[in-house]
């Protein structure tokens, strides 16, 4: 059976621990590898090699820094095929979706080519009587990630692309559900040029990122999962005096205006709801239809489509969505279901008994859609991650927003609708971190940053764009005056520019 280990100072190794647990195929439910679990011991030896290499790295120019990168980019194209088929063996999304999720985390691998720009500081020529002011960015030092199942290669790009770009080590801390494609972008960052120790993967659970969250060496974190834990890391991290980013759950809203074509608006809900069978902190599991009239056509164009989709495992090219990552993942999904008919929601497709031949033991749950659905219910209030879309009928405009609103969560959201007024007036006014108009998964490109509001992020800088660029380093301001500007005598007074 393969074993899949940790990679410390440019070498795959099982490590000191000796405990393992075993990667599941979720389209079949059989084991197909064993990853190894860190103990203190292993963690420790990442932080020694990043803590050993990192100098060196800091003080190598930008430019030639940025240079690694584009070979970096270059690899993953090179062997795009290869990771998607391992990606979707251990998280069961369909090979394109899985490539998709390969290409936006490279994208912010391109992004960050351009570090020699993202970097430079700021200068004023004459900032006082011959006083010249400036910035520098320094990296943090060490930083470190810890990143769910759901996107084994764009969040893990996500946040060592830039971490790395600023001149810092990194530690990532993958999910030991699908822990392959992060340990063989390791590898293929070495192959780049990238320095043993500037990336350490360790695999492990809690003791794992508690370390990670305790380790006085490590300087700066960036976390992605549910709410709970985001908001556990990011108190016991910053209680440490650490810099932290954590992103947690969602339930993401799309309100369908009256004027909004149903045709496209279903078609968006398909791929924002079903896409990845819902395993997305921004897949939209809430449509938000105004009026009734709005309501029934949006649920009629809906049902058909639904009951088309091809569920199937990854192997099979013709399918669009495939199974979820674990039994107990699967198990509570059907619960959650089973609890949206207890309390009356309207169950219009009900994807508890799909079963497929040959993979009756896969953590499959067929693409299901409730009606009626209220803000009391459980299938509304819980993040289900699962293909699980419910319709909470508005009767206007303003209850929709306020639904929205109210909702403690604040990742994504969308609205579908020819009215521009509405549109604008929905982008001013709606809580929520990222908003879409006629787009369904408003994620955006390497270039802007991505982070929601409320309870589904803690800390202040998002994730890629510029703000990772600033996330990843400290501002050094430097106030300079040279000999021939300075006066005779001490001064007591507060220096001003008056």
């Amino acid at each position: 059976m393969r074993t899949i280990g940790h990679f410390i100072d440019g070498t795959e190794t099982t490590g000191q621990s000796g405990q393992f647990q075993d990667v599941f195929n979720p389209a079949t439910g059989d084991v197909q590898a064993r990853v190894a679990l860190a103990d203190a011991a292993d963690l420790e030896a990442a932080v020694a090699s990043a803590a050993a290499a990192q100098p060196k790295w800091a003080a190598t120019n930008p430019q030639r820094r940025a240079r690694v990168f584009f070979n970096f980019v270059a690899l993953i194209n090179r062997d795009m095929d290869e990771l998607a088929q391992l990606l979707s063996a251990e998280h069961g999304k369909t090979v394109e979706d899985s490539k998709g999720d390969i290409q936006r985390g490279l994208e912010v691998a391109e992004f960050v080519a351009g570090a020699p720009h993202l970097l430079k500081g700021e200068f004023t020529d004459g900032a006082g009587p011959a006083i010249d002011m400036y910035s520098m960015r320094q990296p943090v030092g060490i930083g470190a990630g810890i990143t769910p199942f759901n996107f084994p290669a764009m969040i893990p790009l996500w946040m060592l692309s830039p971490a790395i770009a600023a001149g810092n080590a990194f530690i990532l801390k993958p999910s030991e559900r699908d822990p392959s494609v992060p340990v063989k972008l390791a590898q293929l960052a070495i192959e780049a040029g990238l320095p043993k120790g500037i990336l350490n993967v360790v695999h492990g659970g809690k003791s794992v990122v508690d370390g990670i969250l305790d380790h006085p060496a490590i300087g700066g974190i960036s976390f992605v999962g549910s709410t709970p834990i985001a908001r556990y890391v990011y108190g016991r991290a910053a209680a440490e005096g650490k810099r932290v980013q954590a992103f947690g759950g969602a339930k993401n809203h799309m309100i369908i205006m009256p004027d909004a074509d149903m045709d496209k608006a279903a078609d968006a809900l398909m791929g924002a709801g079903f896409g990845s069978a819902g395993e997305r902190c921004m897949a939209v599991s809430v449509a938000v239809p105004v009026g009734a009239e709005t309501a029934d056509r949006i649920i009629a164009a809906l049902k058909p489509r639904i009951e088309k989709l091809k569920v199937g495992p990854a192997t099979d090219a013709s399918s669009e969505m495939g199974p979820v990552i674990t039994k107990a993942s699967q198990d509570r999904i059907k619960h959650l279901i089973g609890k949206g008919v207890e309390q009356g929601a309207e169950l219009v497709v009900d994807g508890r008994g799909f079963s497929l031949q040959g993979y009756e033991n896969g953590y499959f749950v067929g693409p299901t859609l409730f009606d009626r659905v209220t803000a009391e219910m459980d299938i509304y209030k819980e993040e289900i991650f699962g293909p699980v879309l419910s319709v909470v009928r508005s009767q206007s405009y303003e209850e929709a927003l306020k639904l929205t609103m109210d909702n403690p969560y604040g990742n994504g959201t969308a609205i579908f609708t020819r009215d521009g007024d509405a549109a604008r007036d929905f982008a001013a006014r709606v809580n929520v971190g990222m908003v879409g108009i006629n787009v369904p998964v408003p994620v955006p490109l390497a270039y802007h940053s991505f982070g929601g509001w409320k309870a589904s992020a803690f800390g202040d800088l998002n994730q890629h764009g510029m703000d990772a660029i600033k996330f990843w380093t400290r501002t050094k301001t430097v106030t300079a005056r040279w000999p021939s500007g300075i006066k005779d005598g001490a001064e007591f007074q507060m220096p001003t520019m008056k």
